[in-house]
């Protein structure tokens, strides 16, 4: 668990002690999903879900024991996480408070998503379906995404939108879910340039006759 602890450290300011990590329901959703995790692959179905419910009840943060996290995860808060069962999870991810990893209905294999390295999702997302987000991209704060996203893109809105693409370093770095480019003004500057496009053409075109 030393790679979660140091997330925890790297990535939330309110951690002023190291040993302040054991009051993060996180950090103990992520230690007892990986027991339950070791029992769901010895085919210990059973076993591993009694474990899984009972870190839900204690942690507010349901993960199905069948799902695959790499290192590094931090949810923060943790309150209403749900995390799918063929849901995959790569390094360095961060999860804020209700976001939910699911499915879209009754479909059987994969069928919930696979989430890239150096991923954070913000509070109130739900991602459903079975594509890919990703590595170094963001989810802003209450978006609904339910088709692939690319690696270095910054996607918001209901349903979710790419607003960016090509992070920089510190895009990444930044722990800011809410300072997202607003679709809405974009598309205001995109009809406002075409528009101007226009007016050109329309302009140029009656020199032209009045020549």
């Amino acid at each position: 668990m030393k790679d979660v602890y140091e997330a925890i450290k790297e990535r939330d300011p309110a951690l002023r002690v190291g040993f302040e990590v054991i009051l993060y329901a996180g950090f103990w959703a992520v230690f007892w999903h990986r027991v339950a995790h070791r029992f769901y692959s010895a085919k210990m179905i059973f076993f591993a879900r009694v474990i899984s419910q009972m870190s839900r009840l204690a942690t507010g943060v349901e993960i199905h024991p069948g799902a695959v996290i790499g290192k590094g995860l931090f949810i923060d808060h943790g309150t209403g996480v749900v995390i799918g069962e063929t849901c995959v999870i790569g390094d360095n991810v961060t999860i804020y408070q209700g976001v939910t990893l699911g499915g879209t209905g009754k479909d059987t294999g994969k069928r919930h998503p696979t989430i890239g390295n150096n991923v954070l999702i913000g509070s109130g997302v739900k991602i459903l379906g079975p594509f890919r987000v990703g590595d170094n991209s963001r989810i802003g704060a209450g978006s609904v995404v339910l088709q692939e996203v690319p690696e270095d893109c910054t996607v918001v809105g209901v349903p979710g939108r790419i607003v960016k693409r090509t992070l920089s370093k510190e895009d990444v770095d930044s722990m800011n879910q809410i300072r997202f480019p607003d679709p809405i003004i974009l598309e205001i500057e995109e009809l406002r340039e075409r528009l101007k496009a226009l007016e050109e053409i329309v302009y140029n075109q009656e020199d032209m006759r009045g020549d």
